[in-house]
């Protein structure tokens, strides 16, 4: 059974999800007086974006959805009030459904599913926007038309070999398929650094968040122009690993892999400081 989160007619029933958000964006339209940013993530499947992105959807001030997969919804002209309406309710769906996935992302006692003031607005749909944001260079100038408020687009990187390991795991595929298809996704976050203003993309690495959640909370915080609220970051803390997750220990890495995989990393500034044994 599809999960209630999932709300598949979204992607696959676009007219009958713009008549509907037609209706729901009248309700809901007082709600978003008040917000100054828009967020999306970018970057690779399996690296952490989906802690994050919860993570600031428990703040009092954001709401992000679970990969409603919002960008294909300004591609075809929905409009912002249509499109906030669906993040809202997948937002809704998804917090009333338990959050969780593999991994429970829930962060108890805090502002997931609901808001006290709406300032930051935005889904987590890392892979697939950009893919889409690469494919079709019009969407990002349709986006900003959209919203008229300033992006704020979040990269989690995480060692590439766990990264790695966990795509070729979970989509059933072999490292080196799952290789080109990170550095492929690579590429494209470095193509779209070309058309961000560098106060619009931040780089956040999931081995600074497990490290020192406080620091990087706040730094996330920052750059979405909300308040490190204290008692936010405690709780998402608690919520976290005591470490980060090497799965690439039990996936099946060759010598020459390990070292090709290396190579590309070397060209890559933010991904040249990992390594296989760190």
């Amino acid at each position: 059974m599809t999960a209630p989160w999932r709300v598949a007619h979204f992607n696959r029933d676009v007219p009958t999800a713009f008549v509907t958000s037609l209706f729901t964006a009248r309700r809901d339209r007082a709600n978003f007086t008040d917000v100054a940013n828009y967020a999306m993530f970018v970057g690779y499947p399996r690296s952490g974006h989906s802690l994050v992105g919860s993570l600031l959807d428990a703040h009092p001030e954001a709401v992000i959805a679970h990969e409603l997969g919002a960008l294909r919804l300004f591609r075809v002209g929905f409009r912002r009030d249509q499109i906030y309406s669906l993040i809202l309710r997948r937002d809704r769906s998804f917090t009333a459904a338990g959050r969780q996935t593999r991994y429970d992302y829930a962060v108890p006692d805090q502002w997931q599913g609901r808001f006290r003031r709406l300032r930051v607005i935005g889904d987590k749909k890392g892979a697939q926007s950009t893919r889409i944001l690469t494919a079709h260079a019009n969407v990002l100038d349709k986006v900003r038309a959209t919203v008229k408020v300033p992006l704020r687009v979040v990269h989690v990187v995480r060692n590439p070999f766990d990264n790695i390991s966990t795509m070729a795991e979970r989509g059933h595929t072999d490292l080196e398929g799952a290789a080109r298809a990170y550095f492929s996704l690579a590429d494209g976050v470095e193509g779209l650094r070309t058309r961000l203003e560098p106060s619009e993309l931040l780089d956040l690495r999931h081995e600074d968040l497990i490290a020192d959640p406080a620091a990087t909370l706040a730094t996330l915080a920052g750059f979405m122009q909300i308040e490190a609220d204290e008692a936010w970051a405690t709780a998402c803390a608690g919520i976290l690993f005591a470490a980060p997750r090497r799965t690439r220990e039990r996936a099946p890495w060759t010598h020459d892999l390990v070292e090709s995989t290396s190579a590309e990393m070397a060209d890559r500034p933010l991904l040249r400081d990992y390594s296989f044994t760190d």
